[in-house]
């Protein structure tokens, strides 16, 4: 199902309101975030009644928390971020791994044309700015995709980065949650998931790839190296900006 583009409200949000939900996004993650990642989706799910969806890039790993989601509710809706740069192989999987799980709301979020057209009319910024390549790309349509929604899953995990080593499992985003049930899981748990499960693992997992981005800024992951080294590598650069403040911003500024 194709999410229709719509404008982010351009008002900022009211601060007391962010506050109320910062607040209680950390009494959420004392209360729950020791759970089990299962526990953390059923809570959060009758927490947020109607208002939650999940955002899946249909990765390295992100069977586990889909085949989780469907588990509980497999008409929640899952955003995908189509960035026009992704690997073939990750379309087929998406659509393969609906398929498996019975997924009925699959919302595509893609970026907007006269954007592109305005900032990367050749398709190529990744070669001289991955930041603004990532804003126009990623940041502005995941703003989007996840504006109607009160909350949102992520499959984030702590081991995947030292950016992520603190990562809790209920997050503020401006006046919205972000939930991360996988936030404690290592690589041993994921495996083991997907294997007790028989859970169709992403094709580009066999070369090399732990984290899958867009085609052109995703390598392979050399050994002893984190999960996530493949992406912009050589690059300082470790997040697109979707799960940083990158994404509330755009949610309030329609000049991006």
């Amino acid at each position: 199902m194709q999410a229709k583009p719509r404008q982010p409200d351009a008002e900022t949000p009211d601060a007391g309101i962010v506050a109320q939900v910062q607040a209680e996004a950390a009494s959420l993650d004392a209360l729950h975030g020791h759970l089990t990642p299962q526990e953390i989706i059923v809570r959060s799910v009758e927490r947020f009644d109607g208002g939650i969806a999940a955002v899946s890039s249909f990765g390295a790993d992100s069977a586990v928390l889909l085949h989780m989601i469907a588990e509980v509710d497999r008409n929640l809706p899952i955003v995908f971020l189509d960035t026009g740069k992704h690997f073939g192989e990750t379309l087929d999987y998406r659509d393969a791994l609906a398929a498996d799980f019975g997924l009925t709301d699959i919302r595509i979020v893609t970026p907007d044309e006269a954007a592109l057209a305005r900032i990367d009319p050749l398709g190529d910024l990744h070669k001289s700015d991955t930041d603004a390549c990532c804003d126009v790309r990623k940041v502005e349509p995941m703003a989007r995709g996840v504006e109607p929604f009160g909350a949102w899953f992520t499959g984030r995990k702590r081991f995947q980065a030292s950016t992520r080593s603190a990562l809790a499992a209920f997050e503020q985003v401006g006046p919205r949650f972000r939930i991360n049930p996988l936030a404690r899981w290592g690589t041993s748990d994921l495996a083991d998931y997907m294997r007790k499960h028989a859970l169709r693992e992403n094709p580009l997992v066999a070369y090399g790839y732990l984290s899958i981005g867009c085609f052109p800024c995703t390598q392979p992951v050399k050994p002893g190296e984190d999960a996530r080294s493949g992406r912009w590598a050589g690059q300082a650069k470790t997040e697109c900006g979707i799960h940083l403040s990158g994404l509330e911003q755009s949610l309030t500024d329609t000049s991006l």
